[in-house]
């Protein structure tokens, strides 16, 4: 019930300029499938912003976490946010505050959400959940934020900082607790509560027992994520035995390979964007460390980086042959994946 009510809170966002603009965009989308050029009307439906680089954690497979990024750390100016929005608003209905780092080191975090939420916005984000205590929470209740992921990659401190290096599972578990308190004190049913859990080798047998965790802490809703590995191809110590939860496949010949076939198209390229916290744009959450910035809106409108040339030409690289651009070889948009 919780999950249909979410959703049901998402469509509340679209008004008839937005819909419009989404049938526009799967109307072109669908024609450069089957005509094999591209074809694009509208602008993005959704958008990811970031709005800081920082974090707390050093995650083995995250460059954020492993201070591995070439573009520099910094958090999101409030006024270039407000910009950004007021390009945006008429199309976008979905915003996730979440790219690389940890949102809630940025100092004024839920002012970006409110601000959001002032444009009729649906709002959602990430957290390894260190910082929310229960004034936070509080907070984060009265903020209006509709979704909240937050990151529980084992049952046991053990499991846990195998993965979420310097991280404390007592802290995540007592953040749920302050939500869960915050939305009863404010008798809302926001933020939508989700705990992800990343499949990994050594968390992968405590899978059955993150339903039951979340049962009882009232989380509304729980997802099992598979792991990217940037090296995968001879296996990796990560990988989980259980293929289920992988996002790659044994091959005959003893390597791996990614599961399915994404085949020469994105519905990502036509549907949302990714803005990094100094308003370079850059075509998706796979491009973690910004190398394809197609235009920055400290300089440029949102909807002259969306039809500029560098766009297009992205656009149509991925439409004729997806796995020759980097960023898209490890990429499951389009496969099924199971998680």
């Amino acid at each position: 019930m919780s999950k249909f009510k979410d959703s049901l809170r998402i469509l509340s966002h679209l008004t008839l300029q937005r819909i419009f603009n989404l049938i526009i965009l799967r109307l072109s989308f669908y024609l450069t499938r089957i005509l094999k050029k591209s074809f694009h009307f509208g602008y993005p439906a959704s958008l990811s912003i970031e709005p800081t680089t920082a974090c707390n954690l050093g995650c083995p497979e995250c460059p954020s976490g492993l201070k591995q990024f070439t573009r520099p750390t910094g958090r999101l100016d409030l006024g270039l946010h407000k910009k950004l929005l007021g390009q945006i608003k008429s199309s976008v209905f979905y915003i996730n505050y979440y790219f690389q780092g940890e949102p809630f080191l940025h100092p004024n975090f839920l002012e970006l959400i409110k601000e959001a939420k002032r444009a009729n916005i649906y709002t959602a984000t990430s957290t390894n959940g260190h910082f929310i205590g229960a004034e936070k929470a509080l907070q984060i209740v009265d903020s209006g934020l509709d979704r909240l992921i937050i990151s529980v990659d084992g049952l046991t401190q053990e499991t846990y900082e195998k993965y979420r290096v310097n991280g404390s599972l007592e802290k995540v578990i007592a953040a749920s607790m302050h939500l869960k308190e915050a939305k009863r004190k404010r008798a809302s049913n926001r933020p939508h509560l989700i705990f992800q859990f990343l499949a990994v080798s050594h968390n992968e047998h405590e899978i059955p027992e993150v339903f039951k965790l979340a049962s009882s802490h009232n989380i509304d809703e729980v997802r099992i994520k598979t792991a990217q590995l940037y090296d995968y191809k001879n296996g990796n110590p990560l990988m989980p035995k259980n293929e289920q939860y992988s996002r790659y496949r044994m091959q005959r010949d003893g390597t791996y390979q990614l599961k399915g076939n994404p085949g020469n198209h994105c519905w990502r390229m036509w549907s949302g964007s990714v803005s990094t916290w100094d308003g370079s744009i850059v075509p998706c959450c796979f491009d973690k460390d910004a190398t394809h910035v197609l235009g920055s809106i400290q300089n440029k409108t949102f909807k002259q980086i969306w039809k500029a040339p560098a766009y297009e030409q992205f656009r149509a690289a991925v439409i004729k042959n997806r796995q020759s651009v980097d960023i898209c070889t490890n990429c499951s948009e389009g496969t099924k994946v199971w998680a």
